[in-house]
């Protein structure tokens, strides 16, 4: 009987940088591409409880599409522990001021609400324009299609 092989901690191999460029692209794919890169999925050592992802940059936070009239009716919440401290801010007026915590979240909640979520999470760098100071990391830009390739 040939047992399964799961990755350890002297598996991991470097971790990479990709830029994924968001202008013109949903928000939810946008998010789950970035959550995907995060976690590992894409390498075939993907193990669940091992930090085997990559490096995210999200450019052009600000240019990321909402599907329909999500817009107008979704809502951003939250809570500051204290009875009536609910606050509540429409998508597009999100999107208008801060655009990459838009982003932030939609990835944050995507990814497991553990400590191994919140190590994931250091790794992703999000910026509503098209410049990121991280040039000397050499990041290669990922291409999003139906096939998932990597250019």
């Amino acid at each position: 009987m040939q047992k399964t092989w799961m990755a350890r901690e002297k598996d991991l191999e470097e971790k990479k940088w990709y830029i994924i460029d968001a202008s013109g692209l949903p928000l939810g794919r946008v998010a789950s591409e970035a959550a995907r890169l995060l976690k590992g999925k894409h390498k075939p050592i993907y193990t669940p409880h091992l930090d085997l992802g990559d490096n995210v940059i999200v450019l052009n936070a600000a240019r990321v599409l909402l599907t329909g009239r999500k817009g107008e009716q979704k809502f951003y919440y939250r809570h500051s522990g204290y009875p009536g401290g609910l606050k509540k801010i429409r998508y597009d007026k999100l999107m208008a001021t801060e655009p990459q915590k838009a982003v932030f979240l939609a990835v944050k909640r995507m990814l497991p609400g553990n400590r191994l979520g919140r190590a994931m999470l250091k790794k992703l760098k999000v910026y509503p324009g098209d410049r990121h100071p991280h040039e000397a990391q050499k990041p290669s830009l990922w291409v999003y299609n139906k096939k998932r390739t990597v250019n």
